[in-house]
């Protein structure tokens, strides 16, 4: 403590990030200072504290900070490090899910309309699509009622018209059958239904519906209504009293001092376009900083609104600051007070409070499957250090063919998928699992103290798939690389007995405790990704393999059938018709590869 002290009498009256860190020297919490001096000792001042805020100090064995030039620096860099770091402290944004957007490629001579996650400045977007609206229904309208085309052939005039056009979903530019007006004139039509005005699209809907029923094609008519059914659903997402040019994302949080959730609701065009709510068990800030810590993760990977609405906790200024340079426009921080936003806002609050008075127990058994589970692996195994990040290992192959190997990794217990990491086995021949494991080992560690473990940090625990041998073949990658840092143990399956380098027997954990769960989970997590990689490999081996024996199929034939059906078994069962849709196929092709496959 006297070390504290001495630091806390030279912290700067200036803006910037403090980081605090534990006895093992692992950061536990990242915070943003307006005046660092100031915020940094309000935490070590004798004054009453929530019991989430009271662990985080008890825990502290050291800090430092760094100067930054404003407050908006300070909260870019807090929000790096926060992503580094996942310290245990802090309200981590725990969000891998990218909501759908459609796309329509103004910038194209004849616009076609696509599905995308990501969104950038080349195009008009739609979206995002949440809470059960399926963009390829509203795709599928779009192209059934207005004709814009949605595939990416190049048009040029001079192509055959595909399906689609046969099937009145396409007014067949490519084929040189509509002019760039009428054409210009869909897409206009097309653009203002994606932006909330269904009626149109109702009515023709409507007419054809009534078209086929009277033609006795009853399963046309029965898609037809469904999708009628789906517009009356986004039309009763619309917020009637907002109006129609209003993109917001309401956010509010709500915690018992334990605990926290945290609601967004997120309109576009004033409609209702879904909500989500996040959990967690940190949450050693004041609610301000934890909700603006939280919607600065946000925005870093999703689409920033023209409207940030929540309630007056937040730095606006600052947060306004740090989204306008991230969207390149200005964003407006809303505190409504009355009126449809303060609804919203309501709504949203509602939403938070009635989540986390329903969801402790589940949150506390989180809590006991991960950081708890990683606390009693560390005094279970004798381990020389809290396992913050684990990374499991494992081999798949069949026969030595597509040897690959695969790293997962669990932050505090809970995969981290972003993380992940496949490997080609590069030099090992044959099935030889022990040298495989070496290999990999030996490329992931020497990232350590290189310019890339950046992106490969440094792990506190490494778990292999296997038994001693497996061990001792990853203790001679550690010997020789010099690592000591790090712990290592291997889990073997048949008995689930753990193997550690510090114990000659196995370790047994008692099968319902959450440590040995957890263990369970990352090594089945492992195998899991290794097999999906050796699979998507060996099934595109395959592929070429197969269509190398057909006369006229060179490889970019085969990448263009590859694109389109993924797998032999789906190329071995398509029609001629559906063959020839292939980019670059055509119908003799197809005829020929069919009767290929026919004579097999």
């Amino acid at each position: 403590m006297d070390v504290i002290r001495e630091k806390l009498k030279l912290l700067p009256d200036c803006p910037g990030v403090y980081v605090m860190l534990d006895s093992d020297g692992t950061v536990i919490y990242v915070g943003k200072a307006r005046v660092l001096k100031n915020r940094v000792r309000q935490y070590f001042h004798s004054t009453e504290k929530t019991e989430k805020v009271q662990a985080m100090v008890d825990s502290i064995a050291d800090f430092y900070y760094i100067v930054a030039p404003t407050e908006v620096d300070a909260l870019a860099l807090e929000n790096n490090l926060i992503k580094k770091y996942k310290p245990k402290y802090n309200i981590l944004l725990k969000d891998d899910k990218t909501y759908p957007y459609i796309k329509v490629h103004t910038r194209e001579d004849f616009p076609r309309i696509s599905i995308t996650r990501r969104v950038r400045k080349d195009g008009r977007y739609f979206g995002p699509f949440m809470g059960g609206v399926n963009c390829k229904e509203i795709v599928d309208i779009v192209a059934k009622v207005y004709q814009i085309r949605t595939c990416s052939v190049a048009v040029r005039g001079t192509a055959k018209p595909c399906l689609d056009y046969h099937l009145h979903r396409c007014l067949a530019p490519c084929a040189g059958l509509c002019s760039k007006e009428e054409y210009a004139e869909r897409v206009e039509k097309a653009l203002s239904f994606l932006s909330g005005n269904y009626e149109e699209a109702e009515q023709l809907l409507r007419e054809k519906m009534q078209k086929f029923a009277e033609e006795e094609q009853f399963e046309l008519a029965l898609d037809y209504r469904n999708k009628i059914g789906m517009l009356s659903a986004l039309k009763r997402r619309r917020i009637t009293s907002m109006p129609k040019d209003v993109d917001a994302d309401i956010w509010a949080l709500e915690t018992n001092g334990l605990y926290t959730a945290v609601s967004l609701l997120v309109t576009r065009k004033g409609v209702m376009q879904g909500s989500r709510t996040f959990q967690s068990d940190a949450g050693a800030a004041e609610r301000g900083e934890a909700l603006q810590s939280l919607i600065t993760q946000y925005y870093t990977a999703h689409e920033t609104p023209h409207e940030v609405i929540l309630e007056e906790d937040a730095d606006d200024e600052a947060l306004a600051a740090f989204l306008r340079e991230r969207a390149g426009r200005n964003v407006e921080i809303v505190h409504p007070k009355f009126g449809v936003k303060r609804e919203l806002l309501d709504m949203a609050a509602a939403n938070a409070k009635d989540y986390l008075e329903k969801s402790v127990s589940s949150i506390e058994h989180r809590d006991d499957m991960t950081v708890r589970a990683c606390e009693r692996l560390k005094g279970l195994l004798s381990l020389g250090r809290y396992p913050k990040r684990m990374e499991c290992y494992d081999i798949s192959d069949i026969s030595g063919v597509d040897k690959v190997g695969s790293m997962v990794v669990f932050t505090d217990g809970e995969a981290d998928k972003y993380e992940y990491r496949r490997f080609r086995i590069k030099t090992v021949e044959g099935a030889n699992d022990f040298a495989s494991l070496q290999e990999v080992l030996r490329r992931r560690l020497q990232k350590l103290g290189s310019d890339e473990e950046e992106k490969f940090p440094r792990p506190q625990l490494i778990v292999i798939d296997g038994g001693k041998g497996q061990l001792s073949s990853v203790k001679q990658i550690f010997d020789e690389l010099g690592i000591e840092d790090i712990d290592l143990v291997a889990l073997a399956k048949q008995e689930e007995e753990v193997f550690t380098l510090s114990q000659s027997e196995s370790v047994r954990i008692d099968r319902h405790d959450y440590a040995l769960k957890m263990l369970q989970r990352i090594r089945d997590e492992a195998h899991r990704f290794a097999v999906a990689y050796f699979r998507s490999i060996h099934s595109k081996r395959n592929l070429e393999s197969v269509l190398e024996g057909i006369d006229g199929v060179g490889k970019q034939k085969r990448l263009s059938l590859m694109r389109k059906f993924g797998t032999i078994d789906r190329i071995m069962g398509a029609s001629e018709e559906e063959l020839a849709e292939a980019e670059g196929i055509g119908r003799e092709l197809a005829r020929r590869i069919k009767k290929y496959f026919e004579e097999l």
